[in-house]
């Protein structure tokens, strides 16, 4: 959920992910436990596995044994999930003219979620578009939707593999939000630009520029 920054003719703009980038997702996976009719806490369990192992998040389906809840569609954030930075930084983004998309591995009911609660040009997710990170197809999708060559489309992500290594083998700017349960076991490479918090985005791209 970058934007692009002016910086005389130079303009950059950006398309992030909206997931743990924007929300805590601690309440939205205890909708997905109750759903699955299990306990939260085995269900975050089960997700921790995944996540040190490396995989999508998907396969926590096969270490809990249970079928995906055919409900799992339906369900969406609540605007109490956003981080207190999200909704300012986004201001502070629109403010300054730089324009803002958002687009990641999420269902179209996602999606219809941030359409109407989150201030933004773009928005794509990998139902809609029918691709999902890391595939190059999707970073293709983003460009195309965004509508600049490569260098001026910055990408956040919290996922080092999902997010900051296809952007950057796609020629965008890459940008490592180190937050949620990936934010701090992996380690983005040294092109990338690190940020702890999206209060520093801003900042961040304008000193990339």
């Amino acid at each position: 959920m970058p934007g692009p920054v002016q910086n005389g003719n130079d303009a950059r703009s950006g398309l992030s992910r909206r997931g743990r980038d924007l929300v805590n997702e601690e309440r939205y996976w205890g909708r997905v436990a109750a759903a699955a009719q299990l306990d939260a806490h085995v269900v975050l369990a089960a997700l921790g596995v995944t996540i040190l192992r490396g995989e999508d998040h998907l396969a926590l389906w096969s270490h809990l044994g249970v079928e995906k809840p055919e409900t799992l569609r339906d369900i969406t954030y609540v605007e109490a999930d956003l981080y207190p930075d999200a909704l300012p930084c986004l201001d502070a983004l629109r403010g300054l003219g730089l324009p803002v998309g958002l687009a990641g591995n999420q269902s179209e009911v996602l999606e219809r979620w941030s359409c109407a609660v989150l201030p933004a040009s773009v928005f794509g997710s990998a139902a809609s578009w029918g691709v999902r990170k890391p595939d190059p197809a999707f970073f293709e999708r983003m460009l195309a939707e965004a509508g600049c060559e490569p260098a001026a489309l910055a990408y956040v992500g919290d996922r080092v593999d999902n997010d900051v290594v296809p952007a950057l083998a796609a020629g965008l700017v890459a940008v490592h939000l180190r937050r949620g349960p990936w934010g701090r076991i992996q380690r983005a490479p040294r092109e990338a630009v690190v940020i702890d918090s999206l209060s520093e985005l801003p900042e961040a791209l304008a000193s990339h520029a």
